[in-house]
Order: structure tokens, then sequence, then C-alpha cells
């Protein structure tokens, strides 16, 4: 990690994979129970997987969890994500880890015409799929962003599935790069 990544972290403490081995439940979704957003039963069940052998263990379990869940729980973890540049975003109510991911995309700097455009797309996609558009914030800017929720847009919904999963996927996996140590 870099100074400048320390010093943006937004997840908890720094933890290492053999303290998160050695965890007792509680201890280890409090951990890493963040990096999917308001889902912690992901990390709970992912705790009796240990031990992990390293990050890439770690997050496999974490990924192994959420791809074998009912769709059901798969929809609620991506609607558990808030709207990119939203009303809640505008209401300072985002977690840490949304608030810092969106930040470094430009997303807390749009103008009234780029929230607009943000607010109507958010709403088509909403609307099509019933659950907000999810992206890796921290891989992309404002126009990436804006251009791949109005690209999405056009999925069916088993392929937006598929790829709202696999952004948060990245999003979990950069997050624990954030907080956890070899």
């Amino acid at each position: 990690m870099t100074e400048k990544q320390r010093a943006n972290r937004t997840g908890p403490a720094m933890t290492s994979i053999a303290a998160l081995n050695a965890a007792d439940r509680t201890t280890f979704v409090a951990a890493v129970g963040f990096a999917f957003e308001d889902s912690p039963w992901i990390a709970d069940a992912a705790w009796s997987r240990r031990p992990f052998a390293d990050l890439d263990d770690l997050h496999m379990a974490l990924i192994d969890v959420v791809a074998s869940a009912a769709e059901e729980r798969q929809i609620a973890l991506i609607a558990a994500h808030p709207d990119l540049a939203g009303r809640v975003a505008r209401e300072g109510r985002l977690t840490a880890a949304s608030r810092g991911e969106q930040s470094a995309a430009g997303l807390d700097r749009l103008g009234t015409a780029q929230r607009a455009r943000f607010d109507t797309a958010n709403a088509a996609y909403r609307a099509r799929f019933g659950f907000p558009f999810v992206i890796c914030a921290r891989e992309h800017d404002q126009a990436s962003i804006l251009a791949a929720l109005e690209r999405r847009a056009n999925n069916d919904r088993t392929a937006e599935i598929a790829s709202a999963l696999g952004e948060v996927a990245k999003i979990a996996r950069l997050r624990l790069e954030d907080t956890v140590t070899t």
C-alpha cells in the first residue's frame, strides 16, 4: 500500500492474515465485514473457512460465499450499494468506504448538469433492474462511470446481475488490500 492509499484508507484498522486466522467470529466479521457494503453476512459465512493462506485465499473464500448464495441474497448485496453520486451521497450518509471511493472518482465534485445526468441514468437503471448500478469507482473517473452506467443499462437482467457482482468483487478486493497485511 502506498503512503497516499494509507492516508486515504476507508476501512477498519490494519490487520494481518495471521490475526484473521486466529480471530473469533465476531472479531473476524468486524475486521473484514465492511468489504461488502452493509453485508457482514458474507464475512460471517467465510469465517469457518479459515485458515487463509493469503489475501487471495481470503478474497476467494468471500467471493465463494457470494457465488453460493441464493439469487435473492445476491440481489440484496447489490442493493446495499448506494447510487453513485446519488441522494445518499449528497446527504453525507455513505459508509466511509463508499465515501472515499466516490470521492476518488470525483463524484463528489459534479456540476449541476453532471449531477442531473447521473440522477437520470441512475433512475433509469434502477427502474430497469430493481437495484442500483454498481461499479468499482476506484478504477474509473466520472466520465467512464457514466458511460458504463448508460451502456450497462442495455444488458439483460441476468448479465447485469453478473456484471454487478463482478464489480462488487473488485470493490471488496480493493477494500481488503487497504486493510489486510500478510
